[in-house]
C-alpha cells in the first residue's frame, strides 16, 4: 500500500496561497506528508482533522530513525496531503512526547480521535498499523517501542 505522492506544483501553489492569507514567511520550513501509510487512510485520518475531531497522531520513533526524517517539533508547521497527493491543510505541531506504546493514555487516544475515542481502539488499531507497516519498513511491534505522541492544531484549509 503505497503512500501518496505529493503533486509538487500544487503544494507550491497551496503553499503560496497559505503564505498570502496567514502572513507567514514563504521561506518558513515545512514538512509535506499524508497520514497513514495508504490513500485510502490518508482519506480518513485527513477527513478527522478537517472535521476538527483528530487532533493528534502517533508514530513508531523507529520510522523517523529508519527515514533519517527529524521528530517533529513544537511550531513545526506541515502541508498534509490528501489520498491523491494533493495539499489539504497546514496543522502546527503543538507538543511532542516520546513515550513506550504501552504508556499512550486515553487522553493521547481520545485527541487521536480515531474510532469510539477509547484507549482499547488507539491500542488495537495502532498495533495493527505499527506490526503491518513496521514489516515493511524494517522494524518490529513492540509495547515497549518508543512512539512519537504529537499534538497539533489546524491552521489552515481551504477544504
Amino acid at each position: 500500500m503505497p503512500e501518496p505522492e505529493p503533486d509538487a506544483a500544487a503544494v507550491a501553489s497551496f503553499w503560496d496561497r497559505f503564505c498570502t492569507n496567514t502572513g507567514i514567511d514563504q521561506d518558513t520550513p515545512r514538512d509535506v506528508w499524508a497520514f497513514g501509510d495508504s490513500p485510502a487512510m490518508a482519506d480518513e485520518l485527513l477527513a478527522l482533522v478537517l472535521s476538527g475531531r483528530k487532533r493528534a497522531t502517533a508514530g513508531a520513533l523507529a520510522d523517523y530513525e529508519l527515514s533519517g526524517e527529524p521528530v517533529p517539533q513544537p511550531g513545526c508547521l506541515s502541508v498534509v496531503l490528501d489520498g491523491a497527493g494533493q495539499p489539504a491543510c497546514v496543522i502546527r505541531t503543538e507538543a511532542v512526547d516520546i513515550q513506550p506504546f504501552r504508556e499512550v493514555d486515553s487522553d493521547f487516544a481520545a485527541a487521536e480521535g480515531e474510532g469510539d475515542g477509547t484507549l482499547a481502539y488507539w491500542r488495537a488499531g495502532h498495533e495493527r498499523f505499527f506490526r503491518r507497516h513496521g514489516e515493511a519498513a524494517g522494524y518490529r511491534f513492540d509495547p515497549g517501542m518508543a512512539v512519537v505522541c504529537e499534538r497539533f492544531a489546524l491552521i489552515y484549509s481551504e477544504r
